[in-house]
């Protein structure tokens, strides 16, 4: 079986997965709602919604004849704290740069300024 992060990622690499993502996050949907934006047909839409159920990011309740599916953030969050440790790497390594291109500007400022 595959660990959290790696359904959440595989889930989230499919634009139309992510689409539907979005709409929950406004508010619960059932299947055909979710369906509408897209030109797929129900099953293709079922099989998304599969994914993204086996992920763990959406759950799907049973109100008479209709499955509303609701947003689950919480492999989201997890993600976001996986993804916070880079956030903080890229950032230092972006500063890092920043300042090595302002000495080099200014150093460049200074050679101008002699001729």
């Amino acid at each position: 079986m595959q660990d959290h992060l790696t359904q959440t990622f595989a889930a989230l690499a499919d634009p139309t997965r992510r689409a539907m993502l979005a709409r929950l996050a406004d508010g619960p949907a059932t299947v055909t709602e979710l369906a509408e934006p897209f030109s797929l047909a129900l099953p293709t839409v079922s099989r998304h919604l599969k994914v993204l159920e086996t992920a763990g990011l959406i759950t799907r309740e049973k109100s008479a004849q209709f499955r509303p599916c609701r947003l689950n953030a919480a492999p989201l969050e997890e993600a976001n704290t996986w993804l916070a440790t880079y956030r903080e790497f890229f950032s230092e390594r972006f500063d890092a740069l920043e300042a090595q291109l302002k000495t080099m500007m200014a150093a460049k400022a200074q050679e101008e300024d002699k001729s």
